[in-house]
């Protein structure tokens, strides 16, 4: 198993990446004999990953990593960097390298604070590796002041450092920042990729990692989720069937606060075990006494805690929503290939009977701007609308067609 393995459908980035990672070795061996630093190499020191979710840019940018720390043998006798086995490729991929920092957040952004220790670890030489690695999984969450933090550090890096920014589009990054980067652009994988790697490395049942393959449309984390995750399921039914709720003005309110719930509830599950894990030990840290009571001068810390986390509920929630709002495009997506008798597979064929009927029942252009008034639904949120208020606002749409 080499550290591409996990890269599905992505046969032209890998390849470009297993040169990169050759040239990568073959410049630090050359560096260390004192030997010429071989011409026209294909390593750079600053890569910039980009493609629609679940195309795997993470992926890539760890098992990148990986390839950069490879120390095994088979190298000397031609092989490519990136084995999977040594101690190198197997530490990077599993978080435990010294070199190797994968940096993401679960907050709705990245600040200056962070950036900077980001760019003071990226100045240190390789402790252990052949490299200094900085995975940035969330380039797009740098806010402003940040992204001019990281140029500094693009521009000016250190010998043996290597940047590796993800991003699900160009527009996403700074124009400073992904003029100094080497771009790559992944692509949405195959579904039937997707489904062999869910029946091959998960142990899923072909039928379900099929129907989790189709229905996310060859997004390889949410299929996993969904085939393994029975919670996933019944959400993704419940979502599914909205368009046959809001027949009229009371039903769309009543669809929007019910979605609203659902991702309130779901950010709740995900996040009330992680606060009271990380209150309790930032208590413990700073010395609580017996009755919880807590040392004078302690107070600050705490609150800036409390904030973190609220903001990280938020994030889980406006996640919750977006996948909702992702479900219910490919749901009209599927409605407007039926009016249109299109021959492309439909997505979600567990809701064909709901899919046969809303496409009777209305016309391609109606179905175009409900698509439509989702994709405004989503962009509210990105502009920190209100979520009750912007979800009502798409139901009502979505009736009007």
């Amino acid at each position: 198993m080499t550290v591409w393995d996990d890269l599905v459908g992505q046969d032209r980035v890998q390849a470009q990446l297993a040169a990169a990672a050759r040239d990568a070795d073959a410049l630090v061996t050359a560096i260390s004999t004192g030997e010429p630093v071989p011409p026209g190499s294909r390593m750079t020191h600053a890569w910039l990953f980009t493609g629609p979710p679940g195309s795997g840019r993470s992926t890539a940018a760890r098992a990148f990593a990986a390839a950069l720390q490879c120390t095994s043998p088979d190298r000397a006798l031609g092989g490519i960097p990136g084995c999977g086995f040594c101690d190198g490729c197997h530490t990077s991929l599993v978080g435990t390298h010294a070199d190797v920092d994968v940096i993401r957040t679960d907050l709705l952004s990245i600040g200056v604070k962070e950036t900077r220790e980001l760019v003071r670890r990226a100045q240190l030489s390789p402790a252990i590796g052949r490299w200094q690695v900085i995975v940035l999984e969330d380039a797009d969450r740098l806010t402003e002041g940040a992204g001019n933090v990281l140029l500094k550090a693009v521009e000016e890096p250190a010998p043996r450092t290597v940047w590796l920014l993800c991003a699900p589009s160009l527009e996403d990054v700074l124009p400073t920042i992904r003029s100094r980067c080497r771009h790559l652009t992944l692509r949405t994988p195959p579904v039937e990729a997707v489904a062999d790697v869910l029946i091959r490395r998960d142990g899923i049942d072909p039928e379900r990692a099929a129907s989790a393959a189709r229905a996310t449309q060859g997004h390889i984390g949410r299929a996993r989720r969904l085939a393994t995750d029975e919670r996933a399921r019944a959400r993704r039914a419940a979502v599914l069937k909205l368009p046959l709720r809001i027949d009229d003005v009371g039903g769309c309110l009543k669809a929007a606060q019910e979605l609203i719930d659902t991702a309130t509830d779901e950010a709740k599950q995900v996040s009330d075990e992680v606060d009271v894990k990380e209150t309790e030990d930032m208590k413990a840290a700073l010395g609580a006494v017996a009755g919880g009571r807590m040392p004078r001068g302690t107070a600050g810390v705490m609150k800036e805690l409390e904030d973190r986390q609220k903001r990280r509920k938020t994030r889980s929630q406006r996640d919750s929503l977006d996948l909702a709002l992702t479900d219910l495009t490919g749901f009209y997506r599927d409605v407007l290939a039926l009016q249109l008798g299109s021959r492309i597979a439909i997505a979600n064929v567990d809701a064909e009977d709901a899919l046969d009927r809303i496409a009777r029942s209305s016309t391609p252009e109606r179905t175009l701007r409900r698509i439509e008034a989702v994709i405004a639904c989503r962009k509210a949120l990105d502009r920190n609308v209100a979520p009750l208020l912007a979800v009502e606002a798409m139901t009502m749409a979505l009736r009007a067609g």
